[in-house]
């Protein structure tokens, strides 16, 4: 692996990273915000509209371990900029997709690419910082999902709103455009990580640690993609909601969710990831619960999503300082698996939404979100007892 490289080299470079997570994030989530225009303008179901995440997240799932076996002894400057520039070719399609069909397909074309981004990321961080830093600048690479739903979600939702999913799409790729030159610029070259081989797949298979971080993931995910993928209709049947009100509830999510990672990032070196992880997986417990006990009533709705916003992003990170931590050598393959097994959570809660919707149980949702994150704190409780020396085995 090659040393850091000096720090003028570095200047930005992990803001650069950050900002390809913005993309990324808001590729990957932006349907969310534009349900009802995807489903008016290609006349499908809400339902259907949704499966663009359920169908996105299985692709995901698949592409994130394959594509880090398959490019791990690629350069990661050009890796990462080449996937920023899919990002930005496939959102523009995606703005003249004809009908559902073909923008299903470029979502899946999309997405089975843009898999490796966040795990890369992640594994680059620790290639441009000292050790000592490793776990701050990780959890501030991911502050690039935190703002595509603080910022990139409502903007998407409003943009769609008033001039349709479209332009919304427009807006995606020229963001991508600008995070593709900002990183192209400002990470250096001659960065490699370790190869992927098939032992490395056995070695993190037969690692206590890292199955438990990863089954944490798949819950934490599972249970809050089962009311988000379809958190603005069910805002609006549940409470009558409009567009604008719709987007309120999105930025408080996200700007809650930059705030928790904000803090996050301070906080993790001094208290160290286990404890930071269960503080913010509580708040997550909380925030769903809230929405599960307040549902109908849009300003505790609105209230509890932001408890829930505090905790989404902030445990993700710590999931992925948690595995570089775990198993330093490791690190490539687990945190592209722990983004695999984020997006098999995503599939398989937006599929139990999607279920959930169409027989118009709306409350239930609530409930079973609820406790799909249960399990999760439950897990992360577990994995206190494990020594460390165990776990980098």
């Amino acid at each position: 692996m090659h040393a850091p490289l000096p720090h003028t080299a570095r200047r930005f470079a992990p803001t650069a990273l950050m900002l390809g997570n913005f993309v990324t994030g808001c590729s990957v989530i932006g349907p969310a915000g534009m349900l009802a225009e995807l489903s008016s303008g290609l006349d499908v179901s809400i339902r259907d509209a949704g499966l663009l995440i359920t169908y996105g997240a299985a692709v995901l799932c698949f592409g994130s371990p394959v594509m880090a076996w398959l490019t791990s002894r690629i350069e990661r400057r050009t890796l990462l900029i080449s996937t920023l520039a899919v990002f930005a070719i496939t959102n523009a399609a995606s703005a003249f997709a004809p009908n559902y069909l073909s923008l299903l397909g470029l979502r899946l074309l999309m997405l089975a690419v843009g898999a490796l981004y966040t795990p890369q990321a992640a594994g680059t961080a620790g290639l441009i910082v000292p050790l000592e830093k490793r776990g701050s600048t990780i959890a501030y690479i991911f502050l690039g999902w935190s703002l595509a739903a603080a910022v990139g979600l409502p903007l998407i939702t409003f943009i769609a709103s008033r001039y349709g999913f479209r332009a919304a799409y427009g807006g995606i790729a020229a963001v991508s455009c600008l995070s593709f030159l900002l990183l192209a610029w400002r990470l250096p070259g001659g960065l490699l990580g370790e190869p992927v081989d098939l032992k490395t797949w056995g070695l993190v298979g037969r690692n206590r640690m890292i199955l438990l971080l990863l089954l944490i993931t798949t819950l934490q995910m599972s249970g809050q993609f089962v009311v988000f993928t379809f958190m603005g209709p069910l805002l609006a049947k549940l409470t009558g909601a409009g567009p604008d009100a719709v987007g309120l509830v999105f930025a408080l999510y996200g700007v809650f969710g930059f705030v928790g990672i904000a803090i996050a990032t301070r906080i993790v070196d001094s208290w160290g990831p286990y404890k930071t992880s269960l503080l913010f997986t509580s708040l997550l417990f909380s925030g769903v619960s809230g929405w599960a006990f307040s549902a109908g009533h849009y300003p505790l709705m609105a209230a509890s999503v932001a408890i829930w916003g505090l905790g989404f992003a902030s445990t993700n990170s710590m999931q992925q300082v948690r595995l570089v931590i775990a198993a330093p050598a490791l690190a490539s393959a687990s945190v592209s698996l722990n983004t695999s097994v984020l997006y098999v959570g995503q599939a398989v809660g937006s599929a139990i939404g999607g279920v959930l919707y169409a027989h118009d149980q709306l409350h239930a949702a609530g409930f079973v979100a609820m406790a799909f994150v249960a399990l999760a704190l439950t897990t992360v409780l577990c994995t206190r007892r494990i020594p460390a020396a165990k776990a980098s085995t």
